[in-house]
């Protein structure tokens, strides 16, 4: 009997003393996690995005209300802002004059509606210079015609080698194609490296390389103009998004 008592004391004793290092060592490995969580690091949360100036990247070239951010270069007709649109106006005498972005844009995709006198020429000048040292400042550069005319939509040479880029031949008198005269037209020119498209009223005019220029301001031009009486053109959403290739 007391053998037996003995054994299972002994058995008891043996199992307390296993509890008591399991205990021991769990405690232990527990410290160890806390300890280890303790000294870890915290996650770094990723960088955010910066979100563009407007939807879609889309940054409005013109406020409705005041010709911030423009300039005019050359000739002496008349810009003003009314009823959201920007106005130019000829002035007897004047040679072609252009109001200028204050900043410069090489690929990017532009918009704008324009409604322009049939009687008057103009154009979007697009990646387009003026230097001193080149013909006195004058305006040079890609011009996007706006005209009454099959030539609308196309781009011209301005002050430069003086010709359309992407046609073989021109034609003022013929009428036709996606331009409606005396109605607000919508324009959109896409320039990516050395490719340039152009639509009216969703509908492609042109497309061509040219390398002569890769980067320059957008103008709206008001062409000479010798009728009577003053002829007018106008301009509203004016927009962009450059693209980063």
């Amino acid at each position: 009997m007391k053998q037996t008592l003995y054994y299972g004391l002994a058995i008891a004793l043996a199992a307390a003393l296993c509890m008591g290092s399991a205990g021991k060592s769990a405690g232990t490995k527990r410290g160890q996690g806390r300890k280890a969580a303790k000294e870890a690091p915290a996650a770094i949360e990723p960088a955010k995005a910066t979100p563009p100036a407007s939807a879609e990247g889309w940054v409005s070239l013109f406020n409705g209300k005041d010709l911030t951010g423009w300039k005019q270069i050359n000739g002496t007709a008349k810009y003003h802002v009314e009823d959201g649109c920007i106005v130019g106006t000829t002035v007897k005498g004047s040679p072609n004059s252009f109001l200028c972005t204050e900043k410069n844009y090489s690929d990017f995709e532009f918009e704008c509606e324009v409604k322009c006198d049939p009687r008057l020429n103009s154009g979007i000048q697009i990646r387009s210079e003026s230097k001193k040292e080149y013909k006195d400042g004058r305006v040079h550069g890609y011009q996007v015609e706006i005209a009454d005319n099959i030539n609308a939509g196309h781009v011209y040479d301005e002050a430069r080698r003086a010709r359309f880029l992407d046609l073989e031949k021109n034609d003022k008198t013929k009428k036709g194609g996606p331009y409606k005269a005396g109605e607000w037209n919508k324009y959109r020119i896409l320039c990516i490296g050395p490719r340039i498209q152009t639509w009216i009223n969703d509908t492609k005019v042109a497309d061509f390389t040219d390398t002569m220029t890769a980067s320059g301001f957008i103008g709206l031009q008001v062409h000479s103009f010798g009728g009577t009486p003053e002829a007018q053109v106008r301009w509203r959403n004016i927009r962009i998004r450059e693209i980063t290739r």
